[in-house]
């Protein structure tokens, strides 16, 4: 069930949806951001108890509305799924977000980025994603105490939490289901949705056709004399 979050605010302190910025500066980044999130939407369809978000504005801190991030991918564990305008993390059990993704542009400065780390540092995300598209980088970070140490070796490395394997490959991020399943974008999955679906057809196809032969046969038989039923 999806479950419409209330947006209103007692306290008469407006948290703005939008911090006015584009979610991607050219279609390389959108495409990656678009991929791992709705891949994730597929990994957790079944669990109403995870909540993923691309490019929504989070709120840590009740009363302050200037402290704020907008990830290009969070997941929440422990929040049911459902529309909202941003991420008030005190109306949602005070559970920040656990992973989160960042895919670089070239307009994102080494300040702006660092300034990103500390704040995830800070608010408790347990694992963070970086991926450089430009340079075929990807680095993660997961959380010892209160920091977030980076991760020695990505190529191969498992998610904790999503249980989904990473690795940089024909000249691209490739991430993995547990299955061993890759990644699919959007239309992909349509090809392969219709490619199942001819197959389906063609058996069916196949089966209507071997049943016409049997029939055929059966007649003959009978015109012959014989009981098919007897052989």
């Amino acid at each position: 069930m999806v479950t419409q979050i209330p947006s209103s605010n007692p306290t008469g302190i407006i948290y703005p949806e939008s911090d006015g910025q584009l979610m991607a500066d050219n279609t390389k980044q959108f495409e990656l951001i678009v991929l791992i999130k709705k891949n994730l939407d597929l990994l957790f369809a079944n669990d109403t108890n995870v909540f993923v978000a691309g490019d929504l504005l989070w709120y840590p801190v009740e009363g302050d509305n200037v402290t704020r991030r907008a990830p290009d991918v969070m997941v929440v564990f422990g929040r049911p799924k459902g529309d909202r305008g941003s991420y008030l993390q005190w109306r949602e059990d005070n559970i920040p977000p656990q992973v989160i993704f960042e895919i670089l542009s070239p307009s994102n400065s080494v300040k702006e980025m660092i300034t990103k780390f500390k704040f995830y540092e800070h608010y408790g995300v347990e694992e963070y994603y970086l991926y450089d598209p430009e340079k075929l980088d990807l680095g993660g970070w997961l959380r010892s105490a209160d920091e977030l140490v980076e991760i020695p070796q990505m190529t191969g490395w498992i998610s904790p939490r999503l249980g989904i394997r990473f690795d940089v490959s024909d000249n691209d991020l490739q991430t993995y289901h547990s299955d061993g399943q890759r990644f699919l974008t959007y239309l992909e999955l349509a090809q392969q949705k219709q490619a199942a679906q001819n197959q389906a057809e063609q058996e069916l196809q196949r089966a209507k056709q071997a049943e016409n032969q049997l029939e055929a046969l059966r007649t003959l038989l009978q015109v012959k004399g014989i009981n098919p039923d007897e052989l």
